[in-house]
Protein backbone atom coordinates (compact mmCIF):
# COMPACT_ATOMS: atom_id res chain seq x y z
CA UNK A 1 0.00 0.00 0.00
CA UNK A 2 1.25 3.37 -1.36
CA UNK A 3 1.24 6.28 0.99
CA UNK A 4 0.97 10.10 -0.67
CA UNK A 5 2.33 12.07 2.00
CA UNK A 6 2.66 15.19 -0.69
CA UNK A 7 1.20 18.50 1.55
CA UNK A 8 -2.08 19.28 -0.30
CA UNK A 9 -2.85 23.16 -1.12
CA UNK A 10 -5.87 24.72 -0.37
CA UNK A 11 -5.11 27.63 -2.63
CA UNK A 12 -4.89 28.44 -5.67
CA UNK A 13 -1.25 28.92 -7.43
CA UNK A 14 -2.07 32.52 -8.57
CA UNK A 15 -2.45 33.34 -4.72
CA UNK A 16 1.04 31.85 -4.08
CA UNK A 17 3.63 34.93 -4.04
CA UNK A 18 2.65 38.46 -5.06
CA UNK A 19 2.47 40.21 -8.31
CA UNK A 20 4.20 44.34 -8.42
CA UNK A 21 3.46 46.54 -10.89
CA UNK A 22 5.19 49.47 -11.29
CA UNK A 23 3.75 53.13 -11.78
CA UNK A 24 5.55 53.29 -15.06
CA UNK A 25 2.94 50.30 -16.33
CA UNK A 26 -0.01 52.05 -15.31
CA UNK A 27 1.09 55.16 -16.49
CA UNK A 28 1.56 53.57 -20.24
CA UNK A 29 -1.84 52.37 -20.01
CA UNK A 30 -3.77 55.28 -19.12
CA UNK A 31 -1.85 57.19 -21.66
CA UNK A 32 -2.67 54.68 -24.22
CA UNK A 33 -6.51 54.67 -22.74
CA UNK A 34 -6.87 58.42 -22.58
CA UNK A 35 -5.30 58.75 -26.34
CA UNK A 36 -7.94 56.47 -27.57
CA UNK A 37 -10.84 58.83 -27.10
CA UNK A 38 -12.13 60.71 -30.00
CA UNK A 39 -11.69 64.33 -29.01
CA UNK A 40 -8.20 64.12 -27.52
CA UNK A 41 -5.62 65.44 -29.45
CA UNK A 42 -2.54 65.18 -26.92
CA UNK A 43 -1.24 64.44 -23.52
CA UNK A 44 1.00 66.92 -21.95
CA UNK A 45 0.84 70.80 -22.09
CA UNK A 46 2.34 72.59 -24.47
CA UNK A 47 5.92 73.42 -23.08
CA UNK A 48 6.21 69.07 -22.29
CA UNK A 49 5.16 68.12 -25.87
CA UNK A 50 7.67 70.85 -27.36
CA UNK A 51 10.20 69.68 -25.14
CA UNK A 52 9.56 65.88 -25.85
CA UNK A 53 9.58 66.56 -29.65
CA UNK A 54 13.00 67.84 -29.35
CA UNK A 55 13.95 64.63 -27.70
CA UNK A 56 12.58 62.73 -30.04
CA UNK A 57 14.66 64.24 -32.83
CA UNK A 58 17.88 63.41 -30.71
CA UNK A 59 19.77 60.74 -32.16
CA UNK A 60 19.72 57.91 -29.84
CA UNK A 61 16.99 59.16 -27.88
CA UNK A 62 14.25 56.22 -28.57
CA UNK A 63 11.80 56.28 -30.93
CA UNK A 64 8.46 57.52 -30.85
CA UNK A 65 6.53 60.16 -28.42
CA UNK A 66 6.54 59.26 -24.99
CA UNK A 67 3.28 57.19 -23.74
CA UNK A 68 3.60 58.99 -20.17
CA UNK A 69 3.68 62.48 -21.27
CA UNK A 70 0.84 64.24 -19.46
CA UNK A 71 0.55 61.12 -17.30
CA UNK A 72 1.01 60.46 -13.57
CA UNK A 73 0.00 58.10 -11.30
CA UNK A 74 0.53 56.45 -7.57
CA UNK A 75 -0.15 53.09 -7.18
CA UNK A 76 -0.25 51.36 -4.33
CA UNK A 77 -0.78 46.96 -3.37
CA UNK A 78 -4.54 47.20 -4.72
CA UNK A 79 -5.55 51.11 -5.95
CA UNK A 80 -4.67 53.52 -8.14
CA UNK A 81 -4.61 57.37 -8.84
CA UNK A 82 -4.01 58.78 -12.30
CA UNK A 83 -3.94 62.60 -13.23
CA UNK A 84 -4.03 63.20 -16.69
CA UNK A 85 -3.13 66.74 -18.69
CA UNK A 86 -4.65 66.37 -22.19
CA UNK A 87 -5.48 68.60 -25.26
CA UNK A 88 -8.38 68.74 -26.60
CA UNK A 89 -10.03 69.12 -30.67
CA UNK A 90 -11.88 72.54 -31.39
CA UNK A 91 -15.43 72.05 -31.18
CA UNK A 92 -15.98 68.94 -28.77
CA UNK A 93 -17.52 68.85 -25.40
CA UNK A 94 -14.36 68.79 -22.92
CA UNK A 95 -17.08 67.00 -20.50
CA UNK A 96 -17.95 64.65 -22.94
CA UNK A 97 -14.45 63.83 -23.47
CA UNK A 98 -13.41 63.96 -20.27
CA UNK A 99 -15.59 61.43 -18.78
CA UNK A 100 -15.17 59.25 -22.00
CA UNK A 101 -11.21 59.47 -20.89
CA UNK A 102 -12.29 58.65 -17.31
CA UNK A 103 -14.29 55.71 -18.26
CA UNK A 104 -11.40 54.24 -20.57
CA UNK A 105 -8.61 54.57 -18.49
CA UNK A 106 -10.63 53.28 -15.55
CA UNK A 107 -11.69 50.31 -17.44
CA UNK A 108 -8.40 49.62 -18.85
CA UNK A 109 -5.96 49.98 -15.83
CA UNK A 110 -8.75 48.25 -13.76
CA UNK A 111 -8.02 45.58 -16.59
CA UNK A 112 -4.69 45.44 -17.03
CA UNK A 113 -2.97 45.98 -14.46
CA UNK A 114 -6.04 44.52 -11.81
CA UNK A 115 -5.59 47.72 -9.69
CA UNK A 116 -8.93 49.44 -8.31
CA UNK A 117 -8.74 53.25 -9.67
CA UNK A 118 -9.84 55.41 -6.88
CA UNK A 119 -9.67 58.90 -9.00
CA UNK A 120 -8.73 60.27 -12.49
CA UNK A 121 -8.21 63.69 -12.56
CA UNK A 122 -8.05 65.67 -15.63
CA UNK A 123 -6.39 68.60 -16.64
CA UNK A 124 -7.57 70.21 -19.86
CA UNK A 125 -4.55 72.44 -20.62
CA UNK A 126 -4.89 73.80 -24.03
CA UNK A 127 -7.14 73.62 -27.17
CA UNK A 128 -6.35 72.39 -30.87
CA UNK A 129 -7.47 74.50 -33.43
CA UNK A 130 -7.41 72.92 -36.74
CA UNK A 131 -5.30 75.45 -37.90
CA UNK A 132 -2.47 74.94 -35.50
CA UNK A 133 -1.87 71.83 -37.42
CA UNK A 134 -1.40 73.13 -40.97
CA UNK A 135 1.04 75.78 -39.33
CA UNK A 136 3.23 73.29 -37.65
CA UNK A 137 3.18 71.14 -40.77
CA UNK A 138 4.08 73.90 -43.05
CA UNK A 139 6.98 75.16 -40.53
CA UNK A 140 8.51 71.16 -40.50
CA UNK A 141 8.23 71.04 -44.45
CA UNK A 142 10.18 74.40 -44.44
CA UNK A 143 12.82 72.92 -41.56
CA UNK A 144 13.26 69.65 -44.08
CA UNK A 145 14.12 71.61 -47.30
Amino acid sequence: MTENTGAQRSESPASRGRTTVADVVVEKIAGMAARDVLGVHALGSGISRSMGAMRERMPGAGSGKSVTRGVSVEVGEVQAAIDLEIVVEYGVSISDVAGAVRENVISAVERMAGREVVEVNITVSDVHLPEEEDEGEERERQRIH
